[in-house]
């Protein structure tokens, strides 16, 4: 409801201002940013900083239903662009293929699954993502192929940097669960209160010196052929 507010002037003319009152109440909003960095291996430098999703979860009641945030991860040289998306629940993530050649992306790992089936270049297809959590997008043909999807319940989100900076706009000052994801460095999680005037310096640290990649199976769940099969 919208109320208004009247001044009557030493003319008597009534003058309405309902902008004050739609000042107070208006919410404010903060920027919540910091930077993320990777623990590694001695002698390793991080290289995919970029890769790394940050979000906030608000606590308690009244979070609502972000709406989704429908996005592309492009397929082109045998690889997926970009590597990493992360999108709200109830999101469409299409595959447009723009190789010369077919791919099937599947998906079987995670809170959900789909396959794409075989298509070539100039198609596109889509999957809708329901639930919340981390989704690895691979190629049945081609082994090398790997994506990920990170499907959020929160419209309070960003990728860093490639320097590990984020800044996330826009956030009501209140309780958080802040959540930082990167697929070699796990994840951190910590209580994070936003004041009025929001958050500059916060630093996250992820731990990647025991990840070990390993190669994923195809969409039957059996080692992918010869690498001969890569140029399908």
């Amino acid at each position: 409801m919208l109320f208004t507010l009247t001044w009557r002037g030493a003319v008597g003319t009534a003058v309405a201002l309902p902008w004050l009152f739609a000042a107070w109440f208006t919410p404010s909003r903060a920027n919540v940013g910091g930077r993320i960095t990777i623990l590694e291996r001695p002698g390793a430098k991080t290289t995919d900083l970029a890769n790394a999703v940050v979000y906030l979860e608000p606590a308690g009641l009244g979070r609502g239903n972000p709406a989704p945030t429908p996005v592309e991860i492009v397929m082109q040289s045998r690889q997926f662009i970009p590597r990493v998306r992360v999108v709200t629940a109830g999101s469409t993530v299409l595959f447009p293929n723009q190789d010369p050649f077919r791919h099937n992306v599947f998906s079987n790992t995670g809170p959900a699954m789909f396959d794409l089936g075989l298509y070539g270049r100039g198609d596109s297809k889509g999957a809708t993502l329901r639930k919340a959590g981390a989704f690895p997008i691979f190629c049945n043909i081609h082994a090398r192929m790997s994506a990920f999807v990170l499907v959020v319940p929160t419209p309070f989100f960003t990728q860093a940097n490639a320097d590990g900076r984020f800044t996330i706009s826009g956030v009501p000052p209140g309780s958080y669960t802040l959540r930082v994801w990167h697929d070699r460095g796990g994840e951190h999680t910590r209580p994070l209160n936003v004041p009025s005037d929001g958050v500059t310096e916060l630093e996250a640290s992820l731990d990647a010196r025991g990840y070990k990649s390993v190669q994923h199976k195809n969409k039957f769940g059996q080692p992918y052929s010869p690498a001969g099969r890569d140029r399908y």
